[in-house]
Order: structure tokens, then C-alpha cells, then sequence
């Protein structure tokens, strides 16, 4: 699916429609150069999961935790990880396998460790369409594999690229916030 954005706030609008779609335990790996709009998506993407307290990159504690929402939000930036296996010293493994979503800035940075039904968003800028037009590809949708698999194509549940699905209850995470690192 690629959705277009020429705005900061038609992309937090894309990222809640695309919260209101995921369960516990999804991985939304989020790559894009410096300055596309990753903290941009991630603050729409807690605002469709609910979450109300203000966003910010984790780039220095690589891991922030919101609660509050329908799912928990494990806010991952993992920019200044050199070795994928400091992920496993942070314990990414319970944010992963928990009961909230993982979203990781820079997954491509520790691609190795990616659940393999983990969905994909790529942010790319393009500045001959103008400084806030946002080029936005998502793979690998859970709806989308099991359509897919029943012989379908399209993306299941999405009437066009602007729809907002409807948003369901789910228990809380168990994951804890904070870099463990020592």
C-alpha cells in the first residue's frame, strides 16, 4: 500500500488510521532517511491507539513506553545501536512478543532480530512535489497476507487509502520502558 502526504498532520492521520488495524504483539518496523517524518508517524500512531501524552523519539534512551491507549505503545529508536544484540540487553524481546506494538525507528538497523510478520513503512521524501510531500509504503499487513492467501488482492479493510478502520479492545503490555543497558 503507498498512501501520499503533504502534510505533518495527513501523515499523523495515515498513522492512526493504520493504529486502528494492528493487535498485540505487532512489530511495525519504520525506516526513512533523517527527517522524513518517523517521529511524525510514531505521534499519529499512539494518537490512533489513544495514547494522549506527547510523543518524542527515544533516540537516547532507545526505548520509551506508553500506556493508556487500547494497546501499549513500545517506541523503539534504535539509531545509535551498533550490534543488534545491545537489543537484547534493552529486552526488546518482551516489547516484541508482549501484549502492546513495537514501533522501531530505523529497523533496517537490526533487521536480524525482525519477527519476520513484522510490517514494514517506509517514509521517503521528495522535494519536486514539495517540502511536506511524504511518499508512504507499507508491507506486510497481517489483513493483507491472510487476503492474500484466500486468493484476494488489495488491502482488506480499507475502502481507499484515506480510510480509518475501527479501533477494538485489547489487553495491556508487559513490556518495561527504559534502556537496560548498563
Amino acid at each position: 500500500m503507498v498512501f501520499e502526504t503533504n502534510s505533518e498532520q495527513a501523515t499523523e492521520d495515515f498513522a492512526a488510521a493504520l493504529a486502528g488495524k494492528v493487535s498485540p504483539g505487532t512489530v511495525i518496523c519504520l525506516d526513512g532517511d533523517l527527517g522524513t517524518g518517523k517521529t511524525v508517524f510514531a505521534r499519529g500512531f499512539a494518537r490512533g491507539l489513544g495514547i494522549t501524552e506527547p510523543i518524542v523519539s527515544p533516540t537516547f534512551t532507545i526505548l520509551h513506553g506508553y500506556e493508556g491507549g487500547r494497546l501499549p505503545l513500545w517506541h523503539f529508536d534504535v539509531y545509535r545501536i551498533e550490534d543488534p544484540e545491545e537489543m537484547y540487553e534493552i529486552g526488546f524481546e518482551d516489547c516484541f512478543y508482549g501484549d502492546g506494538v513495537s514501533l522501531v525507528e530505523w529497523a533496517s538497523r537490526v533487521k536480524e532480530i525482525i519477527p519476520g510478520d513484522a510490517v514494514h513503512v517506509r517514509i521517503e521524501k521528495n522535494l519536486e512535489k514539495g517540502f511536506d510531500y511524504r511518499r508512504i509504503t507499507v508491507s506486510g499487513l497481517r489483513e493483507d497476507r491472510e487476503k492474500a492467501a484466500d486468493g484476494e488482492a488489495g488491502p482488506v479493510g480499507w475502502k481507499s487509502e484515506s480510510a480509518v478502520p475501527e479501533n477494538s479492545a485489547a489487553p495491556s503490555g508487559t513490556c518495561t520502558e527504559g534502556d537496560k543497558r548498563n
